[in-house]
């Protein structure tokens, strides 16, 4: 038997260990309703599509925490974004629902009149959804107190956090990748997905043939530099358009044809050093608000405890901040809050201190710490290895958490057509018992996909879920993901005839066109 496995008399525990395409055992049960579920989702997993692959899946009750179904749920697959759940959890428990980051305006120097005295130190805790509103209220603040010149330089304090920039394993080619942003304590988003460390580029054709494209940076910025190869062609002709960051810098190269009245390329595009982002946009806004800052701008200097506070901003709660995280899996939101959780607990804004705290938190909670290893905070690194049963663990522990109702509306929800309601599952499962109903969080790399978490029969009963597959070469298994959570929604645990009716796939399954191997939320313009 599997740890905790043990089945009670309606609970089938699947022997693990065999391929997704193999055939599996259950130990037989008497209970009619749950035989006839255990079949329709052994059914589903023998889809052609899992030949060779490994397929995780783990259903349990979420009030008792009996297992309902286990397929290899013991076996450390990579969770992709379903890595998202420890973080956030583990966010809401040691930093609070009411936590705030905040970004400071501070300086030792003295005033004369308008002029101040000393350095300006622009200091920041890891808000990840500041935007340059934000910055040019600092600025604005700052100038009504009647400050016109700083005599001094503008230094960027990103010091409560490390400067390790990228997570363990990511992978080389994702880094220009607006999901593969650089954490720092200090940094900007350009929009209200608060997709942190990186500027929009739109670029749009020319009035005629021959002309370069015209180039827009959003947050506007000269902190990066626009390298136009572009050509506009006449109209109707191929767009070939491409735009990407060189290494090490942020040279932004613009390559390729746009076609005369042919529609805009946009891209986000994660920034070298985001400090330095932070910084060029706020000494923008410090000029725009008739303030002249007469020395050089310095990153990555402590503020000098003498320092005295100009101006404060506070990010959105913690609670609201969910929503964009775990609707969008935003994965600057999960690095940020894996420093800020190091910090909080043991005073170093490290990955290596954040993970530990959340290892410590989960396993607290269930978890068999001795079973996965987690690497970042948002599952983007391959070095992530959690099995199925282990996150199911989380998933009914957490239930009874004061804020557990706060996160569990903040995960997406199946079907639901608002975006910041369905996040990435809303264009799933449309039109089914599952619309509406199931609340999980999805993750995708390349030949990995996983679904986990919560949904509710039809008889009313609360199950959690998880779906982890690995290493399959099909463009998509998220139709079959789908189908099981259907089939769960679609379950009468009372009546077996009901089970027989749950539909194999939502109506419009192809709705969604985002590739296999990316979060739909993580390819811009958005596709969910």
């Amino acid at each position: 038997m599997l740890r905790r496995h043990i089945a009670t008399p309606l609970a089938v525990v699947l022997l693990a260990g065999v391929l997704a395409g193999g055939a599996a055992t259950a130990e037989p049960t008497t209970d009619p309703a749950l035989s006839q579920l255990v079949q329709r989702l052994d059914s589903i997993l023998a889809d052609a599509r899992l030949n060779g692959s490994f397929a995780a899946t783990v259903v349990r009750d979420a009030q008792t925490g009996e297992t309902l179904y286990n397929r290899m749920g013991d076996k450390r697959l990579l969770p992709a974004s379903n890595t998202k759940f420890l973080t956030s959890t583990a966010a809401m428990d040691i930093l609070g629902a009411d936590y705030r980051f905040t970004t400071d305006v501070l300086s030792p120097g003295k005033r004369a009149g308008a002029v101040l005295l000393g350095d300006v130190y622009l200091r920041g805790n890891g808000d990840p959804t500041s935007l340059a509103a934000d910055y040019d209220k600092l600025a604005a603040d700052i100038a009504a107190s009647g400050v016109k010149v700083v005599a001094g330089d503008l230094v960027a304090d990103d010091t409560y956090f490390d400067d390790v920039r990228l997570g363990t394993g990511w992978a080389a080619d994702d880094e220009y990748s607006y999901y593969s942003q650089q954490a720092s304590a200090l940094t900007i988003a350009p929009d209200t997905d608060y997709d942190n460390g990186n500027v929009v580029i739109t670029v749009s054709p020319g009035a005629k043939a021959g002309d370069k494209p015209v180039v827009t940076v959003t947050p506007p910025t000269d902190y990066v530099t626009i390298v136009n190869n572009g050509s506009t062609v006449a109209g109707g002709g191929t767009d070939t358009l491409g735009v990407s960051r060189e290494h090490g810098n942020n040279n932004i190269v613009i390559d390729g044809n746009i076609p005369v009245g042919g529609s805009d390329t946009v891209e986000w595009i994660a920034v070298w050093e985001p400090t330095g982002l932070a910084a060029s946009v706020f000494r923008a806004a410090l000029k725009a608000h008739g303030i002249n800052v007469l020395g050089r701008t310095r990153l990555g200097v402590a503020t000098p405890s003498s320092a005295s506070v100009l101006a404060a901003h506070q990010s959105m709660t913690l609670a609201e901040l969910m929503v964009p995280f775990l609707k969008l899996s935003n994965n600057g939101h999960a690095e940020a809050l894996t420093k800020a959780i190091g910090q909080k607990v043991s005073g170093k804004g490290t990955w290596s201190a954040g993970l530990a705290a959340i290892k410590s938190f989960v396993v607290s909670q269930g978890m068999d710490g001795a079973t996965f290893r987690q690497s970042d905070g948002s599952g983007l690194t391959r070095w992530d290895m959690i099995p199925a049963y282990e996150l199911t663990d989380l998933l009914v522990a957490v239930r009874s958490k004061p804020w557990y109702a706060t996160w569990y509306n903040a995960l997406p929800i199946a079907g639901n057509a608002d975006r910041f309601t369905g996040g990435t599952l809303r264009s799933r499962m449309r039109n089914t018992p599952a619309a509406n109903n199931v609340h999980a969080k999805t993750g995708s790399l390349t030949g990995v996909s996983a679904l986990s978490g919560y949904v509710t029969t039809a008889d009313g009963r609360q199950l959690v879920f998880s779906v982890i597959e690995n290493n399959y070469l099909a463009s998509t298994v998220k139709p079959i993901e789908d189908s099981i959570a259907i089939a769960l929604a679609s379950w009468n645990s009372t009546s077996a005839a009901a089970a027989r009716l749950a539909p194999a796939t939502s109506s419009d399954s192809s709705a969604d066109d985002t590739p296999a191997d990316l979060e739909c939320s993580w390819l811009k313009p958005v596709l969910c």
